[in-house]
């Protein structure tokens, strides 16, 4: 039986002064998924051009992901992190279809 990962890629902005609180709060965050979100995979975190980031995170299944979202900034080490956003730019979720990667 193939086991289907759910992906969630969110898309955001963060100030030039902010970008360290971001980085100083990811371990906690990472820890706080871990502890609290059913389903929780990973997570990746990329730097992109002009202030934006990309976050992705996988999860066991499109309702843990649900559950996760509902929690919101509910830890102390989620809400340090989503502090650091200016704004989210795009969210999208979708299903991976590449679950061995280019390893």
């Amino acid at each position: 039986m193939t086991m289907t990962t759910f992906v969630e890629l969110t898309r955001f902005k963060v100030a030039p002064d902010q970008v360290e609180a971001l980085l100083a709060a990811r371990p906690a965050m990472l820890t706080d998924f871990r502890a609290d979100r059913e389903g929780f995979l990973s997570a990746r975190l990329v730097r992109l051009p002009d202030d934006e980031w990309l976050d992705i995170v996988e999860w066991r299944s499109a309702d843990d992901f649900t559950a996760s979202r509902a929690k919101g900034a509910n830890l102390p080490g989620i809400a340090a992190f989503f502090a650091a956003i200016a704004e989210v730019v795009g969210d999208e979720q979708g299903v991976l279809a590449d679950p061995e990667g280019a390893r």
